[in-house]
């Protein structure tokens, strides 16, 4: 069995690729595909489920929240998944991908040598989902993070047991579940 992961940016792309062999048993596959934002990626989600070549494979689709109402977006992206015959599980990151670094400030601290772990006993920043905008909140702290280069640095110091990002967790559960199934 193979895990596929579909994902509207590169950002994601560069995080999961050093994460999943932290979460996934070595004796299941994955490979992760980036699309060029969401739009892409609802657009080519029909087509590339029906014309995947590998039986056994079960998809994965993570999408930003942004200021959508996440049940909402879950149901239309279930909706455009449905007809495809495929298992799909779908991922929602609250509000972004970023979120999910502001609920391991030990992990970007390392990445960037400056240190934010303080910034987590801020009320502001205690919900790392309930960040309206994460991104621009972490450019506050680091001008110089770019998203791509921020999943690269960030990544291999993310302590997945301890992340306080709800939808991260979420995200890291569902994985493992999909594992056990298969395994």
């Amino acid at each position: 069995m193979k895990l596929i992961f579909m994902l509207e940016e590169r950002s994601m792309k560069e995080l999961l690729d050093r994460i999943l062999p932290k979460i996934m048993p070595e004796n299941v596959g994955f490979r992760t595909i980036s699309h060029a934002g969401k739009r892409d990626l609802e657009l080519s989600l029909p087509r590339k489920l029906r014309a995947w070549n590998e039986p056994d494979a079960v998809f994965v689709v993570v999408h930003d929240q942004d200021s959508n109402d996440c049940m909402e977006l879950k149901r239309e992206l279930q909706g455009i998944c449905a007809l495809s015959g495929r298992q799909v599980l779908i991922r929602i990151a609250c509000h972004e991908l970023e979120a999910w670094y502001w609920g391991d400030l030990a992990a970007v601290s390392e990445a960037y040598g400056v240190d934010l772990k303080y910034l987590s006993a801020k009320r502001k920043y205690r919900n790392p989902d309930s960040i309206d905008h994460p991104k621009n909140e972490l450019k506050r702290y680091l001008p110089q993070m770019s998203q791509i280069d921020g999943a690269r640095r960030i990544a291999p110091h993310m302590n997945l047991e301890e992340n306080t990002s709800h939808s991260f967790q979420v995200f890291v559960q569902g994985v493992k579940k999909l594992c056990e199934m298969v395994t």
